[in-house]
């Protein structure tokens, strides 16, 4: 199964100082069909104006990633941390028994960020925080890990989840190919530029999920970037 979602399907959530698109069921937008896909219950595509921000609140039993696109995000948490999450830098919070967090542009400039929920495949676990800066912004023609559940990957983020986020620039002309199983799904965000996905026409904002498929060939007719998200396609597994 392959779906191409279109842009014009995401909602959105407009609070002046907040625009936000939302892949799944988020705060007031609920679509009994689209709840999650596998572990993945949130991706919101967030821009946040200069001087603005989301006031301190709770979360709990969730893997939650943040990717910065542009500008700079200072968080602070009921842990003692307080960092600044800069354009190609990647948080995992795990918000276990329980967390407190902020997130706020102190800057003059937009900030724009994707913010990711997994379900964690652990409960009771104790809240953790951890940032790192990873290569991914350049002309790599590749997918870049930025976080997983898998040990077997090296120099990125890990989370409570058996599902790991990729990253990838890809030049007009390139191609990629992705080897996956029928027992995993996966969804492809396009950030900017346009693809084609096994043979399917995807461009910005569009996004494509896919469950029961061996492999998906990603090839690049402009000059582009994506995120793709590979996950568990059973609850056992998540």
């Amino acid at each position: 199964m392959i779906k191409v979602i279109p842009a014009s399907d995401r909602h959105h959530a407009a609070h002046g100082w907040l625009d936000s698109y939302f892949l799944f069921s988020f705060a007031d937008y609920y679509d009994l069909n689209n709840v999650q896909w596998g572990p993945l219950r949130v991706f919101n595509d967030d821009y946040i104006q200069g001087n603005s921000g989301f006031p301190e609140h709770a979360h709990s039993e969730m893997e939650i990633v943040t990717i910065v696109l542009e500008g700079e995000v200072t968080h602070t948490d009921s842990l003692g941390n307080n960092t600044v999450i800069k354009a190609g830098e990647v948080q995992r919070m795990t918000a276990g028994t329980g967390i407190r967090h902020s997130e706020h542009n102190h800057s003059d400039k937009d900030l724009h960020l994707y913010q990711l929920w997994f379900l964690s495949n652990k409960k009771g676990l104790a809240p953790s925080y951890e940032q790192k800066a990873i290569d991914y912004t350049g002309e790599k023609n590749e997918l870049i890990p930025l976080v997983t559940g898998q040990r077997v990957l090296e120099d990125v983020l890990y989370m409570n989840s058996n599902s790991t986020v990729y990253h990838a620039n890809l030049r007009d002309g390139k191609e990629i190919d992705f080897k996956t199983f029928p027992i995993r799904k996966s969804l492809l965000y396009v950030t900017s530029g346009e693809l084609f996905v096994n043979g399917m026409q995807v461009q910005k904002n569009d996004q494509v999920r896919t469950a029961d498929v061996d492999a998906l060939r990603i090839k690049a007719t402009a000059d582009s970037s994506f995120i793709l998200i590979d996950l568990p396609g059973v609850e056992a597994n998540f």
